[in-house]
């Protein structure tokens, strides 16, 4: 009886002890104090600032106009699209990923004037690549500036949760001086604007963009696993949408284009780019734990390492397993208007 006692205990302290490990180490994830950044701007409705792009009966609008669910099925993909064009500024969405086998599924949230500038665009990418059933999706950002479309800078993720479990927030922060890319707030990307990137750090107005679309080609194990459209309609829904930034007309010559003083888009989001400690220790986290490949470690596509790559211990080589990316499908939007338009009612209104 004392030997089944004791027994016993063990076990006990070694659940316990076990526990308080696994409490620590879920605990190495810096904290960050003080107010995030996404919660100095205020969400809009669908129709204050954004409109349908493409395949406008799968977008759905929430009655109140505060959440919009895009879906791709076998007919189309769907997306929508900013009502204006920003030069510089913070965009923001809260996005559910649909669950279950998503391969060849892309789900994007990006920037970017293809549409205007056909040759020279500039553009900053959040792209989700879904998976077979039981894997997890992958998460990618890259940056292109003045056409520079031959040139990939593109980083891939995987995540600390499960991104179809619940709404999170993704933010692309732009200024004339770096580019941030946040996952709920915590920074897991900096694009400083050197002289070493030159013309291809993006410096034209765009727009803001979310789409669903089959990229079955490339986006799962490089076009292995296909779409399969037994599981659709694959579903994503965006809310606490954030469009805060310098609007511009597309008719005016965007080089003479500048922020006001006053407003938010000028001196606030240039303040809110300089990362506090709290902030790096967090990337520094999340790039050291998350991370699995980027450019700047891919040998094979770049023999020499690119120029505006930062220095880099080359003892903590990034993970570069064979990865094939694609392009964006461009979904041009006819007879565009701009400085909030009316045109979002395009866009069905259902209860959510």
């Amino acid at each position: 009886m004392a030997l089944a006692v004791a027994l016993v205990a063990l076990v006990f302290i070694w659940v316990c002890g076990f526990s308080q490990l696994a409490s620590a180490v879920g605990s190495s994830r810096p904290r960050l104090a003080g107010k995030r950044v996404t919660e100095n701007f205020a969400s809009l409705r669908f129709e204050e600032g954004y409109t349908s792009l493409f395949g406008e009966d799968n977008v759905k609008v929430a009655e109140d106009g505060k959440a919009v669910m895009l879906s791709l099925d076998k007919r189309t993909g769907s997306g929508l699209l900013s009502q204006d064009m920003y030069m510089y500024g913070l965009f923001s969405a809260s996005i559910k990923l649909p669950d279950d086998y998503t391969a060849g599924v892309v789900v994007a949230f990006y920037t970017s004037n293809g549409d205007i500038f056909q040759g020279t665009h500039d553009e900053l990418d959040f792209e989700f690549l879904g998976n077979i059933r039981g894997k997890e999706w992958r998460i990618q950002t890259n940056v292109y500036g003045n056409g520079s479309t031959a040139f990939g800078r593109e980083e891939r993720y995987t995540l600390w949760f499960d991104p179809t479990e619940d709404f999170h927030q993704y933010t692309i922060l732009w200024t004339d001086k770096r580019t941030l890319f946040f996952v709920d707030d915590v920074p897991i990307r900096e694009i400083p604007r050197t002289a070493a990137m030159g013309a291809h750090y993006p410096s034209k107005p765009m727009s803001v963009y979310a789409t669903v679309w089959d990229g079955s080609d490339w986006a799962t194990k490089g076009g292995r696993y296909r779409v399969n459209y037994k599981y659709s309609p694959f579903v994503v829904s965006l809310s606490n949408l954030v469009l805060e930034g310098c609007a511009v007309d597309p008719l005016e010559q965007f080089h003479t284009v500048s922020c006001p003083a006053d407003t938010t888009s000028s001196d606030s989001l240039s303040q809110f780019s300089e990362l506090s400690e709290d902030q790096k220790a967090l990337m520094e986290w999340f790039r050291g734990k998350y991370i699995s490949y980027s450019y700047c470690d891919d040998d094979v596509r770049y023999p020499t390492t690119p120029a505006d790559c930062p220095p880099r211990d080359p003892h903590k080589k990034i993970a570069t397993a064979h990865v094939r990316f694609g392009h964006h499908q461009r979904h041009r939007k006819k007879n565009r208007k701009s400085h909030r338009s009316s045109s979002g009612a395009a866009a069905a209104v259902v209860s959510l």
